[in-house]
């Protein structure tokens, strides 16, 4: 079961990608026609997708991880059906994809979380006793195969999904990492996320950067991770009553204000943010010194519109510029190295799981000369992150299921 899901789960990961880069490349051939069309598709892709959330897929919205963590902890089997199942997994692919296709800064890794916990839920009905080790595995294997990084997926299965160490399902987590990591590499080769990029820190001056990278990524991504957490458990007095009672407009609102982003940032911050970051890593193209503010405040405003789609790979893409500026404080280290350090700070300081953060940036680069320097700045903003937001942003969300599903089950 926990190899032919990991199969299922990374062949469902690398559809998803290669349909993403379709989605955002039809995105980029209409701003070619006419850069300002965005102020008409993109909110109405944003009312559209909201509307077919909640009228057919409820459940689907957001990035999908707190959902798998919610319905890892479950017991109900009708509940956990609510939250990961076939049905959601479909509108989970084909919403992000809609978001995509229309401008939205989100990702597709968090999304492919709950397809894979979907995936293994449906499997598990063969043995219904390992349905919670299979929603972990999935999760596991969704991670490693949209990333390329199974290490990073097996780490992000102790860390963020169970918050420990279960020995008794270490090893099934694992054959299904492997089996999709392999299904993967059979469908699209062995490649790194973002190149490879073998940029290091030099003198003593270039350390500076990490503890500054540190402290901003961890302010910054704290306080996206508490915006996030607050709208997701709804807005208090007559305005929140308004916000809940008005989805579709505040998703016209969303959509708008994304488009103004990428109207300002010369068209650079809608999609993953993958194209840009790569780029600069590579060939050392500088990022715009407002990439990093543009691409954090269209991502809230994507993840707060209550569309389907991650903060992944956007996180790792605001990370890469709020590197990019503290380089301009060193006028003689490497870019790379420090947007590196930006990355895993800004992404460490959103989900609160440091050792996933780096060990996702270490893959993705293939720097493995970066490793302790990354590790550092991950601890850093981890600790400067919980001064701002106390709590991991997807066991917060994976509350509100919890509680929904409970009073689901009181109710009847």
């Amino acid at each position: 079961m926990f190899l032919m899901g990991g199969i299922a789960v990374g062949a469902a990961a690398v559809a998803m990608a290669t349909l993403a880069d379709w989605s955002q490349a039809a995105f980029a051939a209409l701003l070619a026609k006419s850069r300002y069309a965005s102020l008409l598709v993109t909110p109405l892709g944003f009312a559209l997708s909201v509307f077919l959330t909640n009228r057919f897929f409820p459940n689907s919205q957001g990035s999908g991880i707190p959902q798998a963590i919610a319905a890892r902890q479950l017991s109900d089997q009708a509940a956990r059906g609510r939250l990961v199942s076939i049905r959601i997994a479909i509108g989970k692919v084909l919403l992000t994809l809609l978001g995509l296709l229309c401008g939205a800064s989100v990702g597709r890794e968090g999304p492919t979380v709950q397809v894979g916990a979907s995936i293994m839920f449906a499997i598990g009905h063969m043995s219904p006793r390992r349905q919670p080790g299979l929603i972990l595995a999935g999760a596991a294997a969704g991670v490693a195969a949209a990333f390329n990084t199974p290490l990073a997926g097996i780490v992000f299965g102790i860390e963020e999904m169970s918050r420990a160490f279960e020995t008794r399902t270490s090893a099934l987590v694992i054959a299904a990492v492997i089996a999709a990591g392999l299904t993967s590499l059979a469908l699209v080769g062995n490649y790194d996320y973002f190149g490879s990029n073998a940029t290091m820190l030099r003198n003593g001056m270039d350390w500076l950067s990490v503890p500054l990278c540190g402290v901003a990524g961890g302010l910054a991504g704290g306080a996206f991770s508490r915006l996030l957490i607050a709208m997701g458990r709804g807005l208090p007095g007559r305005f929140g009553q308004r916000v809940k009672r008005h989805p579709l407009a505040v998703a016209l609102a969303c959509g708008l204000g994304v488009a103004l982003c990428g109207l300002a940032s010369g068209d650079m911050i809608y999609g993953t943010g993958y194209a840009q970051v790569k780029a600069a890593l590579e060939h050392g193209t500088p990022l715009p010194w407002d990439f990093g503010l543009l691409k954090l405040a269209a991502t809230a405003l994507s993840a707060i519109s209550g569309i389907p789609g991650g903060i992944f790979a956007p996180s790792l893409a605001v990370g890469a510029g709020i590197g990019a500026n503290v380089s301009h404080l060193f006028s003689d280290a490497p870019l790379g190295a420090i947007m590196l350090l930006g990355m895993v700070s800004y992404f460490a300081g959103v989900v609160q799981a440091p050792i996933t953060a780096f060990v996702i940036v270490t893959e993705m680069s293939d720097n493995h000369a970066m490793v302790v320097p990354l590790m550092a700045s991950a601890l850093i903003a981890h600790t400067t992150s919980g001064l701002v937001c106390p709590e991991g942003i997807y066991h917060a969300l994976a509350r509100g299921f919890l509680q929904a599903s409970s009073d689901g089950l009181d109710a009847h």
